[in-house]
């Protein structure tokens, strides 16, 4: 059975990441890319796999050259998980506030 690639598991990995950040910016040679990280072009290959696999990449075939191009459109399914914990982590933040304000009002009463 394969396993379909999803976006979750394309950006757990350090290297895609950087991959991504570059290839968001303008379209790059394969080879520009393998160079800029110290391993073999054959590990960097299977990292642009992946990220085409997921469909955060697409190759570009210029003559006989290879360019990656980004397509972030599959990061919003990462935007819309991350978001269910946004209200959690606003919640949290409030009541710091609240406990801030509590303190600051308590020194200025003379409490400690």
């Amino acid at each position: 059975m394969i396993q379909r690639r999803d976006v979750f598991q394309a950006i757990a990995d350090p290297t895609r990441r950087q991959i991504i950040n570059m290839v968001a910016r303008q379209p790059l040679h394969v080879n520009t890319i393998a160079d800029s990280f110290d391993m073999t072009r054959q590990a960097i290959s299977l990292h642009i796999k992946i990220l085409t696999e997921c469909e955060l990449l697409k190759i570009k075939k210029q003559g006989r050259e290879r360019y990656c191009e980004a397509q972030l459109d599959q990061l919003n399914e990462v935007a819309v998980w991350l978001e269910q914990y946004r209200q959690h982590f606003e919640n949290k933040l409030d009541s710091l506030e609240n406990y801030l304000e509590k303190l600051k009002k308590d020194r200025q009463h003379g409490k400690h």
